[in-house]
């Protein structure tokens, strides 16, 4: 995944070899996360995400995954503040898992840890929790760690699945977001997904009846509400006490917005 790769820069297998002495020191800097405009969302995050972020889904044919958006140009995360803490009060799993991620060479049949070794707080000088203890065994930290990537791991699968019946019910359709600043400036985010709420009302009862039995129906609601949040962002751009119109930002199926408009736009498509 393009955030993925933007965000390790040096991800190596955790080895008590390798790592014995070395120590993690975790703190509220999420500045590793300043070239993202977006990055991947599990399906258990929505309620948590829904009210602050913009939640989309991203991908193509094959496979499709949730995202939530960060910023409406390459390279830019709008929720980061200038020192490096996070602007919102979720902050996605993808993001809270670093420096660690799994690595697995076998289509995720097994999964070995790996640590991003460019992390600022990974250090030999004691600072922070230590990855293993003095008998060269995985300290209580790193069996966190396992815990909380494996969880990440399952709830992974399950959203894969339910993306699946989204792409199997023929829910989702092209979008764009288009936005103009107080200064003018005008801007274009194209490249993902959303729920068609003309399809979702005309699904079959039992259809809907199965979603609903399978909260996936509340996730659908989730993601829907929170595509309001597009209007939120422009917030981000301006002043703090700005006040924002309801026509400052518009969300619609890619070929309707095309329809509308007929002068270029230059847009900023997400990684």
């Amino acid at each position: 995944m393009a955030a993925q790769q933007l965000i390790y820069e040096t991800a190596v297998t955790v080895s008590k070899t390798r790592h014995a002495q070395w120590s993690v020191e975790i703190g509220a800097d999420y500045a590793f996360s300043r070239r993202v405009n977006s990055v991947p969302l599990m399906a258990v995050e929505f309620p948590g995400a829904a009210a602050e972020y913009a939640i989309v889904f991203a991908g193509n044919e094959e496979a499709v995954m949730p995202a939530v958006i960060l910023g409406m140009r390459e390279q830019e995360n709008l929720y980061l503040g200038p020192l490096g803490g996070w602007q919102a009060k979720y902050i996605p799993a993808f993001l809270r898992r670093y420096p660690f991620v799994f690595s697995s060479n076998d289509d995720g049949k097994n999964f070995v840890l790996c640590i991003d070794e460019g992390f600022p707080g990974f250090n030999q000088e004691g600072r922070g929790e230590r990855l293993f203890n003095g008998e060269g065994k995985p300290s209580p930290f790193v069996d966190n760690v396992l815990k909380f990537l494996q969880s990440y791991q399952i709830e992974f699968r399950r959203t894969q699945e339910f993306c699946k019946k989204l792409q199997a019910l023929n829910l989702l359709e092209p979008m764009r977001a288009q936005m103009t600043l107080d200064s003018g400036e005008r801007m274009a985010l194209t490249g993902f997904m959303a729920v068609n709420r003309g399809r979702l009302k005309t699904l079959a009862g039992e259809k809907l009846a199965e979603m609903a039995r399978n909260d996936e129906l509340e996730l659908v609601y989730a993601h829907l509400h929170s595509m309001r949040n597009f209007i939120a962002m422009r917030e981000r751009f301006a002043a703090p006490a700005a006040k924002l119109p309801d026509s400052g930002i518009n969300t619609a199926p890619e070929a309707e917005a095309k329809a509308r408009k007929s002068e270029p736009e230059r847009p900023a498509k997400k990684r």
